[in-house]
């Protein structure tokens, strides 16, 4: 099999996204065409906020890395041209629906959510919060970022309103080092 692009070989290195032109850039980059992209479950740590890692993509397909730190969370939102799944890998996480319905999972579990579910999550207490996130285009030609608010109005993720905070390192990563993938 030939040997292709890795998500560690994008230049600058791993990508941490907190634009919409952020996560463009990043999955173009990864964006092998009809050739396989390997890659490796790894990202850095934040201390405070999270990080999100692309990891591989093509235009109807996204994996994404999510560290958050202990207590992180969003507000209610759906994705409206997306079906996604989370799957824990590290910490444990609060899923809650619209009428505050919660489930409590950790590593090994995870949650599919078509699109157009109302959802926020949060990290409980302790270690960080390590998800991978795996996004699918649930329409032809959708924005594969449209999300919106319990309001119905569109909502960035990056937003104070999503109650993002700039994510400050903490120094220490999640999976193998590059040097090892």
């Amino acid at each position: 099999m030939e040997n292709t692009q890795t998500s560690s070989d994008i230049p600058g290195g791993k990508h941490l996204l907190s634009t919409n032109d952020d996560y463009i850039a990043a999955f173009t980059a990864l964006y092998r065409g009809d050739k396989p992209t390997f890659f490796t479950v790894a990202g850095p740590l934040p201390k405070i906020g999270r990080t999100d890692t692309a990891l591989a993509a093509t235009p109807n397909l996204t994996v994404i890395l999510k560290c958050y730190a202990a207590s992180g969370e969003n507000t209610l939102h759906a994705h409206t041209t997306e079906d996604h799944v989370f799957i824990v890998l590290q910490g444990e996480v609060n899923f809650y629906g619209p009428n505050d319905e919660v489930r409590t999972f950790g590593p090994m579990h995870g949650v599919m959510l078509p699109a157009g579910s109302f959802y926020r999550f949060r990290a409980s207490e302790g270690e960080p919060l390590v998800m991978l996130r795996i996004g699918c285009a649930a329409q032809e030609g959708g924005n594969m970022f449209a999300r919106i608010g319990i309001d119905g109005k569109q909502m960035d993720g990056n937003s104070a309103e999503n109650k993002h905070v700039e994510p400050v390192l903490s120094g220490l990563s999640f999976g193998p080092s590059r040097e090892n993938a």
